[in-house]
């Protein structure tokens, strides 16, 4: 039995083992890491999974950007699930339970880098930030959008910018 649980302090060392495992030591290096570097999630937008025993197989975060001229928006990522528990519904339950918090807290839009074919299932496409450009290289196939509200991303162009409260010190590793 899995548990999406809000994510908690003690849950970092566990979720950076996880995201280390499944991106690698070099995740750090990534265009949408510049987006999160020195920032906290965005309130009430950090998910753990936890399986029977209380272990962390899955994780998801969501952070403040400045979508362009969009204005306010989410950045997905990153979702891992622990290799022994993929395929099970894992990732699924935590999108679900993210993009049901964003609506719920009003959020207008959500954007990330990844499977397209993944996030297409959740209503994620290219053409909402066909005119957006992140801060770094990224694979335009890769660049996604979802309209919580729509319209949000109605003719949005511009640079993505990090935006949101600065994580703590003490909280540094997690971002």
């Amino acid at each position: 039995m899995i548990t999406i649980r809000p994510e908690i302090a003690a849950d970092v060392p566990a979720r950076e083992r996880l995201l280390d495992r499944a991106f690698g030591k070099t995740r750090h290096r990534k265009t949408s890491e510049r987006l999160r570097e020195g920032r906290a999630p965005a309130g009430d937008m950090a998910f753990t999974a936890t399986d029977a025993r209380g272990r962390l197989v899955g994780t998801l975060r969501l952070w403040h950007v400045l979508a362009g001229s969009a204005g306010p928006a989410l950045l997905l990522g990153p979702l891992a699930v622990d290799c022994k528990h993929q395929r099970a519904g894992v990732g699924t339950a935590l999108m679900q339970t993210a993009l049901a918090q964003g609506r719920r807290l009003g959020h207008g839009a959500i954007i990330l880098v990844g499977d397209a074919p993944y996030y297409a299932r959740f209503g994620f496409a290219a053409e909402p930030v066909a005119d957006l450009h992140l801060p770094g290289p990224v694979d335009r196939a890769r660049f996604l959008g979802l309209e919580l509200v729509p319209g949000a991303l109605d003719g949005a162009e511009g640079l993505v910018t990090g935006c949101g409260q600065r994580a703590q010190p003490s909280e540094q590793v997690a971002a």
